[in-house]
Protein backbone atom coordinates (compact mmCIF):
# COMPACT_ATOMS: atom_id res chain seq x y z
CA UNK A 1 0.00 0.00 0.00
CA UNK A 2 0.95 3.74 -0.91
CA UNK A 3 0.10 6.56 1.33
CA UNK A 4 0.39 10.64 0.87
CA UNK A 5 -0.36 12.84 3.27
CA UNK A 6 -0.82 16.77 3.24
CA UNK A 7 -1.60 19.26 5.90
CA UNK A 8 -3.57 22.48 4.11
CA UNK A 9 -4.70 25.38 6.55
CA UNK A 10 -5.43 22.96 9.19
CA UNK A 11 -6.80 20.01 7.30
CA UNK A 12 -5.24 16.53 7.01
CA UNK A 13 -5.74 15.13 3.18
CA UNK A 14 -4.58 11.35 2.68
CA UNK A 15 -4.71 9.76 -0.54
CA UNK A 16 -4.40 5.74 0.03
CA UNK A 17 -3.37 3.32 -3.05
CA UNK A 18 -3.57 -0.62 -2.95
CA UNK A 19 -3.85 -2.76 -5.65
CA UNK A 20 -6.13 -5.17 -3.81
CA UNK A 21 -8.44 -2.31 -2.19
CA UNK A 22 -8.31 0.14 -4.55
CA UNK A 23 -7.61 4.40 -3.90
CA UNK A 24 -9.07 6.24 -1.37
CA UNK A 25 -9.19 9.94 -0.43
CA UNK A 26 -9.66 10.69 3.08
CA UNK A 27 -10.02 14.70 4.51
CA UNK A 28 -9.66 14.97 8.67
CA UNK A 29 -10.23 11.19 8.63
CA UNK A 30 -13.31 10.94 6.65
CA UNK A 31 -13.45 8.76 3.75
CA UNK A 32 -14.10 11.21 0.54
CA UNK A 33 -14.20 9.43 -2.45
CA UNK A 34 -12.79 5.81 -3.45
CA UNK A 35 -12.20 3.83 -6.41
CA UNK A 36 -12.66 -0.10 -5.64
CA UNK A 37 -10.97 -2.69 -8.28
CA UNK A 38 -7.84 -4.43 -8.63
CA UNK A 39 -5.95 -2.88 -10.38
CA UNK A 40 -6.16 0.25 -12.70
CA UNK A 41 -3.50 2.92 -14.66
CA UNK A 42 -5.16 6.05 -13.54
CA UNK A 43 -7.74 7.36 -11.18
CA UNK A 44 -9.36 9.93 -9.77
CA UNK A 45 -10.78 10.97 -6.45
CA UNK A 46 -12.87 13.96 -5.78
CA UNK A 47 -13.15 15.86 -2.10
CA UNK A 48 -14.31 18.89 -0.23
CA UNK A 49 -12.98 21.01 2.34
CA UNK A 50 -15.29 22.07 5.17
CA UNK A 51 -14.38 25.85 3.08
CA UNK A 52 -15.66 24.74 0.26
CA UNK A 53 -12.87 24.53 -1.15
CA UNK A 54 -12.76 21.07 -4.07
CA UNK A 55 -10.23 18.92 -3.99
CA UNK A 56 -8.54 16.70 -6.63
CA UNK A 57 -6.66 13.57 -6.95
CA UNK A 58 -4.98 12.27 -10.07
CA UNK A 59 -3.08 9.17 -9.59
CA UNK A 60 -1.44 6.88 -12.53
CA UNK A 61 1.76 5.39 -13.77
CA UNK A 62 3.37 2.74 -15.46
CA UNK A 63 6.01 1.64 -13.22
CA UNK A 64 5.52 3.60 -10.16
CA UNK A 65 2.17 5.41 -8.90
CA UNK A 66 2.53 9.20 -9.11
CA UNK A 67 0.12 11.32 -7.12
CA UNK A 68 -0.97 14.89 -7.45
CA UNK A 69 -3.41 16.94 -5.45
CA UNK A 70 -5.37 19.64 -6.30
CA UNK A 71 -7.08 22.35 -4.05
CA UNK A 72 -9.03 24.45 -6.46
CA UNK A 73 -7.50 23.76 -9.37
CA UNK A 74 -4.03 24.75 -7.61
CA UNK A 75 -1.78 21.46 -7.58
CA UNK A 76 -0.36 21.46 -3.85
CA UNK A 77 0.98 18.23 -4.40
CA UNK A 78 2.91 16.23 -6.99
CA UNK A 79 4.88 13.11 -6.06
Amino acid sequence: MKKWELNHDGNTIRVENSMICGEKLFVNGELQDEQVGVFALRSRLWGRLATGETIKVSLGGNLRVHCRIFINDKLVLSK
